[in-house]
């Protein structure tokens, strides 16, 4: 099973080990914490973005209250993928508080595409693993980066990017497995009339809000036609 769930996991993989080394170079050159400190955030915060702003926010002394209410407006969006994937964790006993805490984007991308069979105790095993390989491959590099921006000079401009290709490779990965491609215009859309209409602190918030209201809708919509299909069959 380990085998087949790494074979999975491998667009993870080469996404977070540089991802994770870019945050770990910026701890280790901006913060003055041992090193071992990267590993142990990625260990018990475990979130990407989150991370590299607290980075940020920290190397301009702010306090550890800002950086907790930063840190959740931008992971807020993590609470719709929960609500999402209830039914998905139902049941799946001392592994559902692992499936939450480890929920990022990239393994809610996986979850949600992958092929699942009919035994729910089996799928949810898959799941569990799934998302602690996906861990083992951010804190592995939060430690390699810190370690190299400890001891090594080097220029890692650009490595950051390695998320955003990260991103296009699961969006076509779950166009690809649904076949649905209004979510993706729609999340393009929305991110273009944020960056047109909101300050880059509200831009991400905005679209998320934008596109809730959007799916939100169209599932209204759609729920009404259902019932006025059944009610028209009986």
């Amino acid at each position: 099973m380990n085998q087949s769930v790494f074979r999975l996991t491998l667009p993870i993989l080469f996404g977070y080990l540089p991802l994770g080394m870019a945050f770990g170079v910026l701890f280790a050159t901006q913060l003055d914490y041992a090193w071992w400190a990267a590993p142990l955030m990625g260990l018990v915060i475990y979130a990407g973005a989150g991370q590299i702003l607290a980075v940020s926010l920290l190397a301009v002394n702010a306090g550890l209250l800002e950086v907790f209410i930063a840190m959740f407006v931008l992971n807020a969006r993590h609470l719709f993928y929960g609500l999402s994937l209830l039914g998905q964790f139902k049941g799946a006993g001392w592994r559902k508080l692992y499936l939450i805490f480890g929920l990022t984007d990239e393994t809610y991308s996986l979850l949600t595409s992958r092929p699942r069979g009919s035994d729910r105790a089996h799928e949810q095993e898959v799941d569990f693993r799934i998302t602690g390989f996906n861990q083992c491959y951010w804190v592995a590099g939060c430690a390699t980066g810190a370690l190299l921006g400890e001891n090594v000079a080097f220029d890692s401009t650009g490595i950051e990017f390695a998320l955003v290709a990260l991103f296009i490779v699961l969006t076509l990965e779950q166009f690809k497995s649904l076949g649905e491609g209004f979510p993706i215009w729609l999340g393009a859309a929305a991110a273009g009339v944020a960056m047109l209409v909101l300050p880059p602190a509200h831009q991400l918030i905005g679209a998320i809000a934008l596109v809730t209201a959007v799916l939100l809708l169209e599932y209204r919509k759609h729920r009404r036609q259902t019932l006025h299909r059944e009610s028209s069959h009986g």
